[in-house]
Order: structure tokens, then C-alpha cells, then sequence
């Protein structure tokens, strides 16, 4: 019997196939299985029980945006430092010690830097009206 390229994807296939099944079938067993009792509570706009206040077009600051995307931008470059301290040690026995810590300490200043501007144009300052605020 010839050995096939793709045989060796079976397990794979067969280990997502059966994900699904159970995906499936604990989705069907709880439609089929649970109550369903519908009262003017469950099926209010909100069911934490706070009433809707306030308009839907209402403008909203963008500060909780620019702040969140630079939650995510400095955590991913903080994840980069993991790689680096592992490599650190055979680098370190290879004699390349000093450009291992230069190397970072270029990248953490380009990181300083970036939170320097961020700082400067008042992104992170939260007790600053902006434009859309004021009006």
C-alpha cells in the first residue's frame, strides 16, 4: 500500500470532526432540553435591568479607543522581552553580551519614545475635554 501524503492529516481531521459533532450537539441538546418561558422581563431591551437613558447617536470619545489600541500595542511589543531574555544566556556564552543588551535597549527606547508622543499629544490625559466635548 502506498503511503499517502494526506494520510497523515487524518487524525487532525478526525480530532475537528468530532469538535464539531459535540459543538453541535451540546447547541441542539440545550435548544431541544431547555425551558423556554418568555416573560416582558426576558425579553426587555436590557436584562441587567438598567432602562435605556440617552439617545443611540449620542458621540462618544474616541479616548477609550486610542487608549485600548495602545493597551494592545504596548503589551505586544512588552511580549517581545520574553524572547530576548531567553536568547540572553547563549548569546551572553557566545561573547555577543553587550550587542544582546544594546539591541534591546534600542528597542525599549523606541518603545519610550512612542509613549513619550503619546504622552505629549494628551492621549492618556483623561481630564482634558476635547473638540466633540466641549459642544
Amino acid at each position: 500500500m502506498p503511503d499517502f501524503y494526506f494520510t497523515r492529516y487524518l487524525p487532525l481531521l478526525i480530532h475537528i470532526a468530532i469538535a464539531m459533532v459535540i459543538a453541535v450537539g451540546m447547541v441542539l441538546l440545550s435548544f431541544l432540553v431547555g425551558q423556554h418561558k418568555y416573560n416582558s422581563a426576558k425579553m426587555s431591551q436590557y436584562e441587567c435591568g438598567m432602562q435605556p437613558v440617552g439617545d443611540a447617536r449620542q458621540r462618544f470619545s474616541v479616548k477609550f479607543y486610542l487608549v485600548a489600541m495602545l493597551f494592545i500595542l504596548f503589551d505586544v511589543e512588552a511580549i517581545f522581552l520574553y524572547p530576548w531574555a531567553i536568547v540572553g544566556r547563549p548569546l551572553k556564552a557566545d561573547g555577543l553580551g553587550g550587542f544582546w543588551f544594546a539591541e534591546m535597549m534600542v528597542y525599549i527606547g523606541i518603545v519610550l519614545a512612542g509613549l513619550w508622543y503619546v504622552w505629549k499629544k494628551g492621549v492618556i490625559d483623561w481630564n482634558k475635554q476635547g473638540k466633540a466635548e466641549k459642544l
